[in-house]
């Protein structure tokens, strides 16, 4: 396995992979709704709908396709599937969304689409990182290196995103398009790995996963526990930044000038978040994927409990750079600690169930629930009781979740 790092493109052509994939996600969620709004003009209620069927599609999605990535293991058939449908979004968006939107009920469309996009997004985007994390074992280099191309594609589809709008509000779709293409060709000619690493690395991985193995792992305790964690942490995580920009608007006169800090804040986020992915792999390498996990919730906390507190926006933007420490953590803790704590055959099964299908449930239900809170008894309540939850339930985990195998091998299977 040594050797494989030593080969041209068995690591460079990963983040690679990882940005172009990840400039879909980025674009396409940073530029859909206004596009919806300005361009197809649907009402707020259709608009929802596609989310709504994102969110709900990909509880469908996700463990199937986590199924069908452990069968797969190595081979890259659903990752090219995947991104053959992500490069038909921008004929889809210009030809055949808005033809259809004057010929068939707006709901129909609405639908129709949120199923299409969760299919390339919500679904893919646990058969892109899973695929990556197993080349990163075969291949002998870190995950969360490779993860910094994602990062950087929020940055750069931020950045060129509102100026493709501007100038033509198709071409964000079209970029979305050209980027799935870029990673289409990375995936079929660039990501090789070769076939002895893969007999090492993936050697007890040779029993072909089943149905029965996926359901004994419902009767893994520390499967409920990550599950419950991530329903907890990481879910109110996104529930609390959903709309976090309309609370701080109110520490500014006006909505410019919070607009233009707020931007800048998560410009110098992302920023620090990308400058942490290099030397996350080792931190977490010394200090334990658990114990990241467990540092991610605690951080997680504090954050959303110190917003509620803050007595400035000064306050809340320091508070809102610890997101650039948040995502390192939590993106190289729960590849790393799956790795080390469950049957590897199983390894996208889980975290397409417990990082991904359980937390989505969680954004399902709390979303609409912190909404009417938001109204009901105002923000800074409800981000105390977001970050007590979010408390409660990682001092939980500190007691409940298992320690990670320091040798895959030792791993029991199911």
């Amino acid at each position: 396995m040594n050797t494989t790092t030593e080969e041209k493109g068995m690591f460079w052509s990963f983040p690679v992979s990882h940005f172009s994939y990840f400039f879909i996600w980025a674009i396409v969620n940073g530029y859909l709704t206004l596009w919806l709004e300005q361009v197809a003009h649907l009402n707020g209620s259709q608009a929802g709908i596609i989310f709504s069927m994102m969110a709900v599609m990909s509880l469908i999605f996700q463990p199937i396709f986590g199924y069908v990535s452990d069968r797969l293991v190595m081979k890259k058939t659903l990752v090219f599937v995947i991104l053959l449908a992500g490069t038909l979004i921008g004929p889809f968006f210009q030809w055949i969304f808005l033809p259809l939107l004057n010929s068939t009920n707006a709901m129909v469309v609405a639908i129709v689409t949120g199923i299409y996009l969760s299919f390339v997004l919500n679904g893919g985007v646990s058969v892109i990182e899973q695929y990556i994390q197993r080349a990163s074992i075969t291949n002998n280099f870190e995950f969360g290196h490779s993860r910094i191309g994602g990062s950087i594609a929020g940055a750069v589809a931020s950045f060129i995103g509102g100026r493709l709008f501007l100038w033509q509000p198709n071409a964000i779709f079209w970029a979305a398009s050209l980027s799935a293409v870029i990673a289409l060709i990375m995936f079929l000619f660039f990501d090789k790995i070769l076939d002895h690493n893969v007999a090492a690395a993936t050697d007890h991985l040779s029993d072909k996963v089943n149905m029965k193995d996926v359901l004994a792992l419902f009767k893994v305790r520390n499967f409920w526990i990550l599950g419950i964690f991530y329903m907890g942490a990481s879910a109110l995580y996104d529930v609390f930044d959903q709309q976090f920009v309309i609370f701080f608007q109110s520490f500014f006169h006006t909505v410019s000038q919070a607009t233009t800090v707020y931007s800048n804040t998560v410009t110098v986020q992302m920023f620090i978040e990308m400058i942490l992915m290099i030397p996350m792999p080792y931190i977490i390498n010394k200090i334990g994927a658990r114990n990241g996990l467990l540092i991610y919730g605690f951080i997680t906390a504090l954050r959303i409990i110190g917003t509620a507190l803050a007595p400035n926006w000064i306050f809340i933007v320091v508070l809102r750079l610890l997101a650039g420490f948040e995502m390192p953590l939590v993106l190289v803790s729960i590849m790393k600690y799956i790795g080390l704590t469950f049957d590897n055959r199983l390894y996208a099964t889980v975290y397409a169930l417990a990082a991904n299908f359980m937390k989505q449930v969680s954004v399902f239900i709390f979303s609409a629930l912190a909404g009417t809170m938001y109204d009901n008894i105002g923000f800074q309540h409800t981000y105390l009781i977001m970050g007590g939850v979010v408390l409660i339930i990682t001092i939980m985990a500190t007691f409940f979740l298992d320690k990670e195998h320091d040798d895959p091998n030792t791993i029991p299977k199911m």
